[in-house]
């Protein structure tokens, strides 16, 4: 059965409009923004765009993946002056679904290099990096155990973590054999999550096993692997038959041995009359639903204790969508979310919630101790009005704990002023947004992975992108915030401005 609405009128996840302290706050609708009286009282934020370069130019490997498709992670590392990048190759003549090989970029004064490339294994998908803040890098692997170079399809993988100096990117490397809770069955679909906590140099791996659950393994900075475990997914007690509804596409965290885990719900239709009629629009048996955004976090890792799961948000009333952008953990403990949000599936509208209204929505919300003690929606465009669609949101971190939004809108009307391209808003201390400025990027990019602190790499006052140019290209950028860098000493790393603009 599917859900039932009361009077086929779309119930809205949308958030009160108000302050995040005290009181009310009025708020400006200005281009489909939703803009407080006191934002003015945010710096005022003047981006330069210092650098833009090509990494690596890439095919298609037709096998479900691509470049970016560890969403979660990141393949953009920084190493004190140093920037290092994860690539993926697809391989000539190989069938998918292991048709892809690791590459390994490290950026000079001449230009980014590629340092190492894996000369005997296979793999599907891209490979994400962590980094200690004074090294080294990390670069995770799942190489295919199939031998068969033409085999075709998927099979089982061994997890790997490769270690590199960076002094010597292209010294070879060091390669670690995770520690897991048994023997598990891992395959081509890790659907993997690495995250490092870059001052007190340890990690975590998470990777999933089929629809049930996640495996994890936390490496301490003695070296050692201090602990493993399941991460078992939510209960689906909604569907029609009752199912672990499996969590993917995950921002993950770790500080101080605290682990913060958010991703989205990613299971076959799970109601029999949606599935049914997607069927008849598609000709698949399968279709797959991304509207719930679940939350966890334990305490202390090394004790192998997860919280109860957190729904976040969630769309699944009207078959909408949801998708995670980033998450950052303030110095209080405080988990930062951000996302975005799809009411509906139009394919289903006419039939199933004919009064339903479609809006787009970029949300922030801030969690502490399990709880949502704050909720905000930064961008909004509801069918019918003007406004901006918002996708693809990551923080951005200053050393002094400024935390920014960068974002791309894929529509804009033509009377809000704003036009489709890549923003920055800032989120002031009480959760409220200040005015989104566009960043003039040569190559807009739509899709792209930062130097996360998740990742390892320090707050900075540049923000740093490894993302699609275009259909074949993977290129850099990095954006100063605020001022122009007065001299070399400033610059965050060789001081060579390699841009072609």
């Amino acid at each position: 059965m599917k859900p039932s609405f009361q009077n086929t009128i779309y119930e809205r996840n949308s958030f009160p409009i108000r302050s995040m302290g005290e009181g009310v706050c009025i708020f400006a609708m200005i281009a489909g923004l939703l803009i407080p009286i006191w934002a003015v009282a945010l710096p005022e934020l003047r981006p330069v765009v210092e650098v833009e370069e090509e990494v690596y130019q890439y095919a298609p490997a037709d096998n479900g993946a691509g470049p970016l498709w560890c969403r979660g992670s990141t393949c953009l590392v920084r190493v004190g002056n140093d920037v290092f990048a994860s690539g993926l190759e697809t391989l000539e003549g190989v069938p998918p679904l292991n048709n892809c090989r690791w590459m390994f970029f490290h950026r000079t004064a001449e230009g980014w290099k590629r340092v190492a490339v894996d000369e005997k294994d296979r793999t599907r998908e891209p490979c994400p990096l962590a980094a200690f803040q004074e090294g080294p890098v990390f670069l995770s692997v799942n190489p295919t155990l199939v031998t068969d170079r033409q085999a075709e399809g998927g099979g089982p993988a061994r997890p790997e973590i490769l270690v590199f100096n960076p002094a010597h990117p292209a010294g070879g490397y060091e390669t670690l054999l995770p520690v897991w809770d048994g023997t598990p069955a891992f395959t081509e679909h890790s659907y993997r999550s690495f995250a490092a906590d870059g001052v007190n140099r340890e990690f975590i791996l998470f990777q999933n096993i089929g629809y049930t659950h996640a495996e994890w393994t936390f490496r301490d900075r003695d070296g050692h692997w201090a602990g493993q475990g399941k991460l078992e997914w939510p209960w689906g007690a909604e569907y029609d038959e009752p199912k672990p509804v499996r969590v993917c596409y995950p921002n993950v965290a770790i500080k101080d041995r605290v682990v913060h885990f958010c991703g989205v719900s990613d299971v076959v239709e799970p109601y029999a009359t949606w599935r049914a009629y997607k069927k008849e629009l598609t000709g698949r048996e399968w279709d797959y639903d991304f509207r719930r955004l679940f939350y966890t976090w334990t305490r202390d890792i090394t004790t192998g204790v997860f919280e109860d799961w957190v729904e976040i948000a969630s769309r699944d009333k009207t078959c909408g969508w949801v998708m995670p952008g980033d998450l950052w953990v303030a110095p209080d403990g405080a988990a930062h979310l951000v996302w975005t949000e799809q009411a509906i599936d139009e394919r289903l509208r006419e039939k199933f919630f004919p009064e339903a209204v479609q809006r787009h929505e970029m949300n922030y919300a801030v969690v502490k101790e399990g709880k949502v003690i704050k909720r905000q929606t930064l961008v909004a465009r509801e069918e019918g009005t003007p406004g901006v669609r918002a996708i693809e949101p990551r923080f951005h971190v200053t050393p002094d704990n400024r935390l920014l939004v960068f974002y791309y809108l894929s529509e804009a009307a033509p009377e809000t002023g704003f036009t489709i391209g890549n923003y920055l808003m800032e989120i002031g201390p009480d959760g409220v947004p200040g005015v989104p400025v566009a960043v003039q990027l040569e190559y807009p990019m739509s899709n792209y992975f930062t130097a996360t602190i998740r990742g390892g790499s320090p707050p900075a006052e540049a923000l740093e992108l490894l993302g699609a140019r275009d259909a074949t290209t993977m290129g850099y950028a990095r954006i100063r915030l605020d001022k122009e860098p007065e001299n070399e000493a400033d610059t965050p790393d060789d001081g060579k401005d390699l841009s072609k603009k």
